[in-house]
């Protein structure tokens, strides 16, 4: 894509522009930490309170940790958890979807299994979790990936009944192809362009709920550094420094809305109908 190109795409596309910027920008600087932030564990009693400056970007928190350092580190916890449960969650969904709106006679057993695992809480599932097992970000992760999985099956199942009951689809049975190349050929394109669009809701509301879980206790250790830690660490030092919670809470939000307007570009750049519209 030449730069002329570029340029149109952008001025046609700007929530796609705005939010891919901004996702890229994190994941750069998160790859680059090691180089651009200091230790996030070393404490400095001495600089305890520190607020934004030369030396510390971003201030210190109670035990003279550099916020700048943690924020950064702590993206990491936050785009790990996000872009695991989005494919995890897409790609047993899409499984389960498939079979579900396929197969007719597993379809009834399959989503009453769905609309139970619906019905279990998050947050409440990874606390139950967390206290049989040791708390990680694998855990977190899991527990995430469960509630999530049931809606992309849903939203699979429901492409797949639309489409199978197309001219071409009923063609492809009528000359006698199989039900996997049917499935494979013919069916399992047309699922990817809603697909990704609700990858990235997953992934942004599996950020908000990786920092929830963290500010109760019941996410990544203590010891990880992690916006929802930061701020549940500080949430008592607001009056006195309030840039312990600021910065962590501004990163959380400028990731969680760039993946919510990546998400809408895709919809509309994607949607036929709201293309046309546009």
């Amino acid at each position: 894509m030449d730069a002329k190109a570029a340029l149109v795409f952008a001025k046609r596309n700007p929530t796609i522009v705005a939010g891919a910027t901004i996702l890229i920008f994190m994941a750069i600087v998160t790859l680059a930490a090691p180089l651009i932030a200091g230790d996030p564990r070393l404490m400095s009693p001495v600089n305890r309170l520190q607020p934004p400056s030369a030396q510390f970007w971003f201030g210190t928190d109670g035990l003279g940790r550099d916020i700048f350092a943690r924020c950064v580190f702590g993206a990491r916890v936050s785009l790990i958890v996000g872009i695991s449960v989005a494919s995890a969650s897409v790609a047993i969904g899409l499984a389960i979807g498939l079979v579900a709106g396929y197969v007719r006679r597993l379809d009834n057993a399959i989503m009453r299994v769905m609309d139970g695992l619906m019905a279990i809480p998050a947050i409440l599932l990874a606390i139950a979790m967390v206290s049989l097992n040791r708390a990680t970000v694998g855990i977190v992760i899991l527990a995430i990936v469960i509630p999530e999985v049931p809606r992309v099956v849903r939203l699979v199942r429901s492409v797949v009944l639309s489409t199978r009951e197309q001219p071409y689809i009923e063609a492809a049975i009528s000359g006698g192809s199989r039900k996997l190349k049917i499935v494979l050929r013919h069916i399992l394109p047309s699922t990817i362009p809603p697909l990704i669009v609700q990858a990235t809701y997953v992934t942004a509301s599996a950020i908000l709920i990786e920092a929830g879980l963290s500010f109760l206790g019941a996410g990544v250790p203590p010891e990880t550094p992690s916006w929802g830690n930061m701020i549940a660490s500080s949430r008592l030092l607001l009056a006195r420094a309030p840039w312990t919670i600021f910065f962590p809470g501004l990163c959380l939000a400028l990731v969680v809305l760039a993946v919510n307007l990546l998400g809408d570009g895709l919809r509309d750049r994607l949607d036929p109908r709201l293309s046309r519209r546009m």
